[in-house]
């Protein structure tokens, strides 16, 4: 039997509250019934900016762990735990990084993703034990991922995180909850009762994969893995990747996408390898060297390897 206690907590969440704008929403023509979800969604932006101070804080400590070599790993439970599934796979095709610098790990490994194993949230031990496997070491960040922000197996997860040493955030979209004496940075993007009560795959789903693209993505940025707005640092695995990469050689530089295509082919596929070679007009071996010293980071690469052009210091 349900404990009364455990009911009336659950049932005092924001996210499980019941919308007092779609309690007809059984009784509306499609039309209209679409149109409360698109009302609703509205409100989801804003709650996320309003958490925008909390996510720079994220994304400095997430950069500054790509840096030193360490880790982003994303942890949750049911919906919370697929989207930092989702986003960590989509980092190394997006950023060309190894799939091991960015790790989503969902409570119920792999099976969880397809099938619901909702039982598994509930052990803290769980959570410790998925990251203890995962190899966590005090250079990598832990995002811990729960809607209710009182998800056992994430608040495991992020007490062994700080007894390691690792920098911890958790993602929540209730206030004042328990999982925020848990992290060092808590991001609360509270979007309010769902369009069908404690459905939180809708709204409070929204706003963590709105948070998560932030995260990781500035903080890729930071790290040089874009010139301007362009992903240069795309990895070249399909028909449809090649013709991107041309695309925004040919933008960066100004040439053709006929001339674009034998730079990149004489850069061996690397974006940036051929813009550095294209506009510093140096060799490859030289526009290697300078990404190399600078990072990886184009802009820098480029400004210093015109600077000794100009020097004469360079071929």
């Amino acid at each position: 039997m349900s404990d009364p206690l455990s009911v009336r907590s659950l049932r005092n969440l924001v996210s499980e509250a019941r919308n007092p704008r779609t309690t007809d929403i059984d009784l509306l023509p499609i039309p209209e019934l679409i149109g409360r979800f698109s009302a609703e969604d509205k409100l989801v932006a804003a709650a996320v900016e309003a958490e925008l101070p909390a996510i720079a804080k994220a994304v400095e400590l997430i950069a500054e762990a790509f840096r030193t070599g360490g880790r982003l790993i994303y942890i949750g439970a049911g919906t919370s735990g697929r989207l930092g599934v989702l986003d960590a796979s989509e980092c190394p095709p997006t950023f060309s990084v190894p799939p091991s610098m960015v790790i989503g790990i969902i409570a119920g490994g792999d099976r969880a993703l397809r099938d619901a194993i909702e039982g598994s949230e509930d052990s803290d031990v769980q959570g410790a034990a998925d990251l203890k496997a995962a190899a966590l070491t005090n250079k990598d960040v832990v995002v811990g991922i729960a809607v209710s922000g009182r998800t056992p197996y994430v608040i495991g997860a992020l007490d062994f995180a700080s007894e390691v040493g690792a920098r911890t955030v958790a993602l929540i979209c209730n206030p004042n909850s328990v999982m925020s004496h848990h992290a060092e940075i808590s991001i609360v993007p509270v979007v309010g009762p769902e369009v069908v009560t404690g459905s939180t795959r809708l709204k409070s789903g929204t706003a963590q994969k709105m948070v998560l693209n932030m995260l990781t993505t500035a903080a890729m940025i930071r790290i040089g893995k874009t010139y301007q707005n362009l992903m240069v640092d795309l990895s070249i695995s399909n028909s449809k990747l090649l013709t991107r990469a041309v695309g925004i050689l040919s933008e960066i530089t100004g040439v053709e996408p006929d001339e674009a295509a034998v730079l990149l082919s004489g850069a061996d596929n690397d974006v940036k390898l051929a813009i550095c070679m294209k506009l510093t007009g140096v060799s490859r071996d030289v526009a290697a060297k300078a990404l190399a010293e600078n990072g990886g980071v184009l802009r820098k690469a480029i400004d210093k390897t015109l600077g000794t052009v100009r020097a004469g210091l360079t071929d």
